[in-house]
């Protein structure tokens, strides 16, 4: 693709490196961005910066903040007794858009992948194993994706606790073999939430 500016170039270069953008998508935003007013521009411009300069991280559950602890875990009206665990700070807002669960998240940052080089000690697991221990959870609820890796980071997660007196559950298996919780539709999330089952169950399953 040849173009006639390096600016613009430089432009759809770094767009193109986003997720699931190819230069083709890269080169209509930017063209698009170039017909929208210049102040526009500067105010996507600024909020990325800020976002990147300011954005937090909970230091109880891992989710995006823009504080310390981040709203969810500041709501007296949650259930500080029920953790749900997830991958990712995107299972935290597919999760929240079903309005079925009141408690709090722990949000791991990843599934264990020895094939990528992934260990348990890449993970927010010990600060999981950390809480729970402490007796002040009650219900451990596990919302990783149903892969080989997500399994896999169940079952070790329920070995490090299985000493306390915590339950573990899992969300039902309306969610696919395979699938990943953020493209889920609402009320399959939810019902699988609601429905959640025995962690030792779906070990059998």
């Amino acid at each position: 693709m040849e173009f006639s500016s390096k600016l613009l170039q430089n432009a759809v270069d770094e767009v193109a490196q986003l997720p699931g953008i190819g230069r083709r998508t890269a080169l209509r935003l930017v063209l698009h961005l170039m017909r929208q007013p210049e102040s526009q521009t500067q105010l996507l411009s600024k909020a990325l910066t800020e976002m990147r300069a300011n954005i937090n991280f909970c230091t109880n559950c891992h989710n995006i903040s823009d504080t310390e602890i981040c709203d969810i875990c500041s709501n007296p009206n949650r259930n500080k007794q029920t953790i749900c665990v997830v991958e990712d700070i995107r299972d935290v807002m597919a999760i929240e858009t079903t309005a079925s669960f009141k408690g709090l998240y722990h949000v791991l940052g990843g599934k264990i992948s020895p094939m990528d080089g992934i260990g348990p000690n890449d993970l927010n697991i010990q600060s999981l194993v950390d809480k729970v221990t402490s007796g002040d959870v009650k219900e451990l609820i596990f919302a990783l994706s149903s892969t080989m890796e997500g399994d896999t980071t169940n079952f070790y997660i329920y070995k490090q606790i299985q000493h306390t007196n915590v339950v573990c559950s899992a969300i039902a298996r309306g969610i696919s073999v395979g699938d990943e919780l953020e493209y889920a539709d609402e009320v399959t999330l939810g019902r699988s939430i609601t429905n959640r089952v025995p962690f030792e169950v779906s070990l059998k399953s």
